[in-house]
C-alpha cells in the first residue's frame, strides 16, 4: 500500500503546468464537406454533460441518470478526467468551480485552488544571482508543487449539493484506471512533445508514460492501478485521507526526497488548506448576464472586458468566416490580457480593481 500511494505522490509531483482544453460536447459536430466540424447548437430535454473527454461525459451522465445533482455529475467528471487526461486535471491540482441553483437563481463560485506552502518566499523561482529561474527549470521539481485543493473542492461541493453517496462518484473513474483505459490523442502527443520529456525526470512518472522507453501512443489500453487504490481511499475515508492521512504522508516524504529541488510542502500546509467561497464577477452583455469565476481567477474579468469591447460592434452580423470579426476579437483579447497582466493577481494579497477592469465607460 504504502509503495502504491508513495507512487502516485511521485506523479504528482512531475506533473506539469499545461494550457486549458477546450470542451467537448455530449456528442462531436458532424462534418461539413470540407471534413471539418460544423457548428452546431445542440438541445437537451433533461441533462447536459460537457467534459474534455467521452468517458468523463459519461461518468457525468451515468450520475444524472441515477438522480445525482449536477455537483455530483461534476464530481465524477473530474475524478475520471484525472485518470484519462492526468497532464490536464487532477486531484495533484486545484480547481475552480461555478454553482448556480435555478430555483434560488443563486450562483456560488469556490475557489479550490492550489496554495504555497507557508514557508514559501518571494525568492523560491530566482537563481543564486536574482535571476528568474527558466520555466522549465521551475516547474520541474519540488519548489514547484503547491497544496492540492482539488479533493476539498470535492468534497465542498458534494457537502453542500450533493445527492448520492460520495463513494458512489468514483465508481467510474476506479473502474477505468484498474481495467484501462484507450490513450487519446492529446495525453499522446503531449508525452511525444518536448512537455513530455520533463516527465521522464522521475522513475515513476518515467515508467508510467514512457513504458519500455517509448511515449504512451493513441488508440493504447493503459491501466493505472496505483491510481485507482488512491481513489479506493477516497471513496471510502473521504478528504481527511488525503490532508491528513497515508497520502498526505507520502505526498511530503516523495517531495522532501526529491534531487536538487525539495519540495516546502509540509503536513501542515495540507491539514490547514481551505476551500473560500468567493464573490462571482457577472456584467451584462446584450440580453445575457454572464458570469464567472472572479479573482485568483482571471477568467471572467478578461471574458468580461473582451465581451465589453466587442459589444460597440455588430459582430454576429459580420459572420463566423469573417476576418474583421476575428480581428476584433483578437484585439479586444490583447488588451484583456494586458490588463490582466498588470492588474489582476491573487486577491488575498493585492488589490485588483475588478469594477474597474469591467466598467463599460
Amino acid at each position: 500500500m504504502k509503495s502504491v500511494v508513495r507512487t502516485y505522490a511521485l506523479l504528482i509531483a512531475a506533473m506539469v503546468l499545461l494550457a486549458g482544453m477546450p470542451s467537448k460536447a455530449q456528442q462531436d459536430p458532424p462534418e461539413d464537406a470540407t471534413g471539418r466540424g460544423a457548428s452546431k447548437l445542440t438541445h437537451a430535454a433533461r441533462h447536459m454533460v460537457a467534459a474534455a473527454h467521452p468517458d468523463a461525459v459519461e461518468a457525468g451522465l451515468e450520475m444524472l441518470r441515477r438522480g445525482g445533482s449536477a455537483a455530483d455529475a461534476a464530481i465524477a467528471v473530474q475524478l475520471v478526467l484525472n485518470v484519462v487526461e492526468p497532464q490536464s486535471s487532477g486531484i495533484g491540482g486545484g480547481a475552480f468551480a461555478l454553482h448556480y441553483e435555478a430555483a434560488t437563481r443563486e450562483l456560488r463560485t469556490y475557489d479550490g485552488r492550489e496554495t504555497a506552502p507557508a514557508s514559501a518566499a518571494e525568492e523560491l523561482f530566482l537563481n543564486l544571482d536574482g535571476s528568474p529561474m527558466r520555466f522549465g527549470d521551475a516547474v520541474v521539481g519540488g519548489r514547484s508543487v503547491g497544496t492540492p485543493g482539488t479533493v476539498a473542492l470535492l468534497a465542498r461541493l458534494h457537502a453542500e449539493h450533493g445527492k448520492l453517496p460520495w463513494a458512489n462518484l468514483f465508481a467510474p473513474a476506479i473502474a477505468l484506471a484498474r481495467h484501462g483505459f484507450i490513450v487519446g490523442p492529446r495525453l499522446a502527443a503531449m508525452l511525444d512533445g518536448p512537455r513530455g520529456e520533463r516527465l521522464r525526470t522521475y522513475l515513476d512518472a518515467r515508467a508510467y508514460f514512457f513504458p519500455h522507453g517509448d511515449p504512451l501512443r493513441a488508440g493504447t489500453l493503459k491501466r493505472n492501478p496505483a491510481l485507482s487504490v488512491v481513489f479506493d481511499l477516497l471513496a471510502e475515508k473521504g478528504p481527511d485521507v488525503f490532508y491528513k492521512g497515508p497520502i498526505a504522508r507520502s505526498i511530503v516524504n516523495t517531495l522532501r526526497g526529491v534531487p536538487d529541488e525539495p519540495g516546502l510542502l509540509t503536513l501542515d500546509d495540507l491539514a490547514s488548506y481551505e476551500v473560500v467561497e468567493r464573490p462571482p464577477v457577472c456584467l451584462a452583455y446584450r440580453s445575457y448576464r454572464v458570469c464567472g469565476m472572479g479573482p485568483p481567477s482571471s477568467g471572467a474579468i478578461a471574458i468580461a472586458q473582451i465581451l465589453g469591447i466587442l459589444e460597440n460592434y455588430e459582430i454576429a452580423a459580420r459572420g463566423p468566416g469573417s476576418r474583421t470579426a476575428w480581428h476584433l476579437i483578437a484585439e479586444a483579447s490583447k488588451l484583456a490580457f494586458a490588463d490582466r497582466n498588470r492588474y489582476v493577481a491573487d486577491s488575498d494579497f493585492a488589490d485588483v480593481p475588478v469594477a474597474g477592469l469591467i466598467d463599460p465607460t
